[in-house]
């Protein structure tokens, strides 16, 4: 007889284990598990799909530096802006996120510019992509156009170079204003590198890296448009130890007062500065049977230059001489402080880290 046959007459014999010693499920509770089977429940959705959901998004990194720098560009760029098209311009923050590269690209509305930027100091690339709204609201008002009119929209035709040159000149206008806001965190000079209109050729990093993408509504009277800034966790890795500080105020934490205090108790600090004649190596059996009297003979010359001292550390040459009957030494040079096999050690470890960190 057939082990199916077998299995049918016996309904009441166990259910077969896998190897671990585990009951193993049918496909009917594999479907109601995962939320398949509408006899189970199809409105209540099942935590495996909501956790299977979850593994594709991004895990935002909070960057509490990096709203303050967002929001003072917000200022900025009202001011800057109002400057360029002489209107009445106001803007805002929408939000700032956390996408994967690859997702933002797919999801850029088109027709559209993509402006490619690099920051020079961190030699990396951002993004800056501005919607058919804003680049027709620009070019209506910096050509004269009526107040108070909805710009002219003509689809499904390539921007022209005059279309382009005047949205180009909004773009370095923010460029410039986004440096302004790292200024005080981190100097970074933000330079436009090319324009595209083709997400495809706008690629600056894998499409699996994540990144902070930064929404910004810019309205000019009746009329209004979006300015979005997608800048990758690489670029921003040589300052992420400073955009994880907690600082409040519009001098990032800097406290004016406190570093007045510091530095006028520092220069009232008294420092023990040595003047070093000669070294020469002696032994302790000599040492033990000095005599007043004895004498030590040093290969130091009188027109030698000394050096002088601050507890171990070299800081100056000096030359030695009297003055008013008293002795005196005149300093001729600072010497650098050389790195110690410590610092080094620092110094490697510190880069080790560095290297060992993946991108987002």
């Amino acid at each position: 007889m057939a082990d199916n046959d077998v299995e049918q007459q016996n309904p009441n014999a166990p259910a077969p284990e896998g190897g671990d010693g585990e009951q193993v499920l049918d496909q009917d509770e594999i479907d109601s598990l995962l939320g398949f089977n509408d006899e189970f429940g199809a409105g209540d959705s099942s935590k495996i799909m909501e956790q299977l959901a979850n593994s594709a998004m991004v895990n935002y990194e909070r960057l509490p530096m990096l709203d303050m720098v967002f929001d003072r560009l917000v200022r900025l760029m009202s001011t800057s802006l109002r400057n360029l098209t002489s209107d009445n311009v106001e803007v805002s923050l929408d939000h700032i996120s956390s996408v994967r590269f690859g997702d933002y690209l797919n999801s850029i509305p088109l027709p559209a510019m993509l402006g490619i930027f690099k920051a020079e100091e961190w030699s990396d690339y951002g993004l800056i992509v501005t919607d058919s709204a804003l680049i027709y609201t620009v070019v209506d008002v910096l050509l004269g156009g009526r107040r108070g009119t909805s710009a002219m929209r003509v689809e499904g035709r390539p921007y022209t170079t005059i279309e382009t040159k005047l949205v180009e000149r909004m773009i370095h206008v923010t460029l410039n204003d986004l440096s302004s806001a790292f200024d005080p965190l981190s100097p970074v000079s933000f330079r436009l590198d090319r324009i595209e209109t083709n997400p495809r050729f706008a690629t600056i990093t894998q499409e699996r890296n994540a990144g902070v993408l930064a929404r910004l509504r810019i309205d000019m009277g009746d009329r209004s448009g979006r300015v979005e800034i997608m800048i990758p966790y690489a670029t921003l890795e040589p300052i992420r130890d400073l955009l994880l500080e907690m600082f409040m105020g519009e001098k990032f934490g800097q406290d004016s007062i406190w570093e007045t205090h510091l530095t006028k108790e520092l220069l009232k600090t008294d420092v023990e500065l040595q003047a070093v004649l000669g070294e020469a190596p002696v032994s302790l059996y000599d040492i033990l049977n000095w005599q007043p009297g004895s004498q030590m003979i040093l290969n130091t010359r009188i027109d030698d230059e000394v050096e002088m001292r601050v507890g171990n550390y070299p800081m100056f040459t000096a030359r030695t001489g009297q003055r008013k009957g008293q002795l005196a030494v005149n300093i001729e040079n600072y010497i650098k402080p050389q790195k110690t096999e410590d610092d080094e050690e620092k110094a490697a470890k510190g880069k080790t880290q560095k290297n060992d960190k993946g991108e987002g």
